[in-house]
């Protein structure tokens, strides 16, 4: 079941209206049993940062999850409980990691069911993947991480943990922009380009706010992550090259718009059939104060 959702796609002065609708997995619907002919698999994730949270979301949306958060072990052991989740996502550096892992364990021994856990870590050494597979996950990511492998790993432990083959669904679509994460393009209309690693989850982690603001330190901490010692303008160099990747002229944007003084939002609307051809009226933003002055 899918809702119609509001998404923000119009500015008047320095607020924007949300106005959009798209589909979205109904989160309300706490369906307990799913038809052998649903392919949509529910997905737990243990995390307190909703940016983080939008961004794997956006991701798994690829491979047909339906996706639902806790920001505690209170919320987790609900959605155990009424939703029965087929997999988990875990924060293994959430203080209630441990104790959500020893429900899950519990949970699979006394149902006799397997549900598979993706652990994520912002520390990548040995000691703290070997202590999460200790403690019962099935795979394990360091973060920051890429959206593709996020979705290749999810995918690969629910393959595991329900003996089928699900394939990994290689596009999603944004408005009228068809992304293929698998092999790192943007489509739309006829006109097609190519981005980098990085493009690509800069991309991602702009669209999964839904055209809220994203600041350029939780751009750093999300791709780069926290023990990345950044140029100064490391983050605004790389929204440039996807703006003009993407024929996204900062005066009139089409797809990223700069807030001055806090950082960028994705705009999710927009009308074209290509990047080649004529455009619709843009929407007025705020100049971009990153770029160069214009000379007459």
């Amino acid at each position: 079941m899918l809702l119609q959702h509001l998404v923000p796609s119009a500015q008047i002065g320095d607020d924007y209206l949300f106005f959009e609708r798209v589909d979205v997995p109904d989160r309300r619907r706490l369906d307990r049993d799913m038809t052998a002919d649903d392919n949509t698999r529910r997905a737990l994730v243990l995390h307190n940062q909703p940016l983080i949270v939008d961004l794997i979301e956006l991701t798994l949306n690829h491979g047909l999850f339906m996706v639902q958060s806790a920001t505690s072990l209170e919320e987790a052991e609900a959605a155990l409980a009424d939703w029965h989740p087929h997999m988990a996502i875990v924060d293994m550096d959430h203080d209630d990691s441990d104790a959500l892992m020893s429900r899950l364990v519990a949970a699979n021994s006394l149902r006799e069911s397997v549900t598979p856990v993706l652990g994520l870590t912002r520390r990548g050494d040995l000691k703290t993947k070997l202590r999460a597979f200790d403690l019962g996950v099935d795979d394990i990511l360091t973060m920051p991480f890429s959206p593709e492998e996020l979705l290749a790993r999810s995918i690969v432990i629910s393959r595991r943990a329900s003996g089928t083959d699900r394939p990994i669904v290689p596009t999603i679509r944004l408005g009228e922009m068809e992304i293929d994460i698998v092999n790192r393009e943007v489509r739309a209309g006829t006109s097609v380009i190519h981005l980098s690693a990085i493009e690509q989850s800069l991309l991602y982690l702009l669209a999964s706010r839904g055209g809220r603001v994203v600041t350029r330190e939780q751009i750093l901490d999300s791709i780069w992550g926290t023990d990345f010692v950044a140029e100064s303008n490391i983050v605004d160099r790389h929204i440039r090259s996807l703006r003009s990747k993407l024929q996204n002229d900062y005066r009139h944007p089409r797809f990223i718009a700069t807030v001055p003084g806090r950082g960028y939002r994705f705009i999710p609307t927009f009308s074209n059939a290509g990047w080649g051809e004529e455009q619709a009226t843009p929407v007025p933003a705020p100049p971009d104060p990153l770029a160069p002055p214009t000379t007459n």
